[in-house]
């Protein structure tokens, strides 16, 4: 009997091998999406056909080619290039490729979602973002501070986890937006490889003008910016990073990505409040709070309708354990 409940509570894990993934990668990360994607579906046996973002298309012939010094064969990491919806229809119907999976916006992936139920392939997306990021009265206004500004300008805002809504509330509102905008102020922008530098450009023209009209929308509507808002003087694609206070929920900086170096300050009361314009958005990645209150990160972190939430913490999708 001893033997039988032994056998009966062993754990085991099936590895089922998927053979043939497409993934379609968006612009951000492009290096290290390929590692989190690629690497598993390697482990498992299967093969893999990359189609990268036509913004970002050379690190994935790096990679591939990488990948055959470090011998793996020929034909087991593919990489397409060339139109991105004939490559994805193509993959889609394809009856070799059996996983689709992808990072990117919400409106392709509804595509790619409903163009696999064709061939039943399985799906695994990773969608865009509103991000949240929510500081309490009770917040530590030093960590809040350092928090923030890693969520909203990491990767000069342009990741799926940044930060796109601060919500602050009224008892610490002034004190953080000074405190913020002197943070801001201070960073160095510049060529990426440059010691000390905090903030390179936007992707491309298109990304500038988008956040140019954010901004235009926001200041028409009321909201007043306390810094940046303009062209750097640097030219090119680089944009000042910028802070904007009075921003409303009915704005479009508020209801839609920036992907950008666009830092919108909201004012709210009670929790409440918080959740409720927190969770006012189809999009549900990642949020953040501030707070001293360990019962209150933990009712809040529970009430987000997210995925991922840092507590205290700006940088979330780090690999821990």
């Amino acid at each position: 009997m001893e033997k039988l409940n032994q056998l009966l509570h062993n754990h085991v894990h099936w590895v089922l091998q998927v053979e043939a993934i497409a993934f379609k990668q968006a612009l951000l990360w492009p290096n290290r999406l390929k590692i989190l994607k690629v690497g598993p579906a390697l482990a498992c046996g299967c093969t893999v056909v990359i189609k990268p973002s036509e913004l970002t298309p050379l690190t994935a012939l790096a990679a591939a080619e990488l990948s055959l010094q470090a011998g793996i064969p020929p034909g087991v990491v593919n990489v397409v290039m060339g139109n991105a919806s004939a490559i994805g229809d193509a993959l889609l119907a394809s009856s070799q490729v059996r996983k689709i999976t992808f990072t990117g916006s919400t409106a392709v992936g509804k595509k790619l979602m409903a163009g696999a139920a064709a061939t039943v392939k399985k799906v695994s997306l990773e969608l865009g973002g509103n991000a949240p990021c929510i500081v309490f009265d009770d917040a530590d206004l030093d960590v809040a501070v350092k928090g923030t500004l890693a969520a909203k300008f990491r990767n000069t805002g342009q990741t799926c986890v940044c930060a796109n809504r601060i919500l602050v509330q009224e008892g610490i509102y002034d004190k953080f937006r000074d405190a913020f905008a002197k943070a801001v102020q201070n960073m160095q922008v510049g060529n990426g490889f440059s010691e000390g530098v905090a903030q390179g450009p936007l992707i491309n023209e298109a990304a500038v003008q988008k956040v140019e009209s954010f901004i235009q929308d926001a200041i028409s509507k009321g909201a007043k910016v306390v810094l940046g808002a303009k062209r750097h003087s640097l030219g090119m694609t680089f944009y000042e990073p910028t802070v904007l206070s009075d921003v409303k929920n009915d704005m479009l900086i508020a209801r839609e990505e920036v992907f950008g170096p666009v830092a919108p300050l909201l004012r709210f009361k009670t929790e409440d409040e918080a959740i409720r314009i927190a969770n006012d958005t189809n999009a549900g990645l990642a949020s953040y709070i501030f707070t001293n209150n360990v019962q209150r990160s933990w009712r809040v972190s529970e009430a987000l309708e997210y995925g991922l939430v840092g507590v205290n913490e700006g940088l979330i999708s780090t690999e821990v354990g």
